[in-house]
């Protein structure tokens, strides 16, 4: 998190994402003054007691100067709506808070760049960097010295052995290894459960084996 004084957050998103992210802060005791998402929150309970704005413009409400937002925005694979909204909220003057779970094990000897999200239980280990505006999810490992790009997106229980480098935009499925001293290039993606043993072009798929499915009868 930032390390001057703590600013009032706003939540942009509503969503899975955004309900793990507000989770989190709440335990923080963080003060939220507001969720903006254009989608109805009430089945999300998570929600109930915050101002709920529908429209993107509705941040003017608030001073840049005086609050950070916090992107709840999933990243899936080829959708560019959470680097689109960053632009455009960093346009208007906003920055974005890090958010650093509080069972997370980050060494202080890494590094989480602006927006960076590190959630429940995930480890980054020294030398590590993690850039802007990415996601390392539940559970997944940050071996020694990766240096990991901007709007990345580590999925759950992922595991990046040690000097593994990555661009921007590149997304790595839940499940997945990649070896040490592996370079994954710009807005590649690793399929779930894949394992990841030579670098990867930029726009790349990489597929895991699919399990089989045959009936018993």
């Amino acid at each position: 998190m930032s390390k001057e004084r703590l600013k009032p957050l706003v939540i942009i998103g509503g969503g899975g994402h955004a309900s793990v992210l507000v989770d989190t802060l709440l335990q923080q005791q963080r003060d939220i003054l507001a969720v903006i998402c254009p989608d109805d929150l009430s089945e999300r309970g998570i929600f109930n007691e915050l101002p709920h704005f529908r429209k993107d413009e509705d941040v003017f409400r608030f001073d840049c100067n005086e609050v950070l937002l916090v992107n709840g925005i999933g990243a899936l694979p080829k959708s560019g709506l959470r680097s689109k909204l960053t632009q455009f909220y960093t346009a208007s003057g906003y920055q974005f808070e890090t958010v650093i779970a509080s069972s997370a094990q980050v060494s202080p000897f890494a590094e989480v760049h602006m927006g960076g999200q590190i959630l429940s239980s995930a480890i980054i280990q020294a030398g590590a960097r993690i850039g802007r505006h990415t996601i390392v999810n539940t559970g997944v490992i940050v071996e020694h010295d990766c240096d990991i790009g901007s709007f990345n997106h580590l999925a759950p229980r992922s595991t990046l052995c040690g000097q593994v480098l990555t661009g921007d935009n590149v997304y790595i499925g839940a499940g997945a290894t990649v070896i040490q001293n592996v370079r994954i290039n710009t807005n590649s993606i690793v399929g779930a459960g894949a394992t990841i043993t030579q670098n990867v072009p930029m726009d790349t798929i990489c597929y895991p084996y699919r399990v089989t499915m045959k009936s018993f009868k």
